[in-house]
């Protein structure tokens, strides 16, 4: 089983993600190769709260240009973590949007 924390990168704080707090719904950018086993595991033992579901969306990168060469931008892998309502919720995104 993989490290939760190389499952995890980081949390999204956009204003949609800040919506979502009052209804228990977290956003976090996660390991493209992660399945949503993987991630339900690594929230739930990182942060200690119960997982309901979780839905994933990928990004491919933007094309950029800089004169000649042109490239992408890295591909993310955001899931959207819902936590049932017995559960408690994440102490780190308490207080922030409000």
């Amino acid at each position: 089983m993989k490290d939760p924390h190389d499952v995890i990168f980081r949390p999204v704080l956009t204003e949609k993600a800040y919506d979502g707090f009052e209804d228990k719904k977290y956003v976090f950018e996660v390991d493209p190769r992660a399945n949503k086993i993987e991630i339900r595991q690594a929230v739930e033992s990182v942060f200690g709260v119960k997982v309901q579901s979780v839905n994933t969306l990928r990004t491919l990168g933007k094309m950029k240009r800089q004169g000649r060469t042109q490239g992408r931008t890295p591909e993310i892998k955001k899931a959207y973590v819902t936590l049932k309502k017995d559960s408690k919720s994440i102490e780190f995104f308490d207080g922030m949007a409000q």
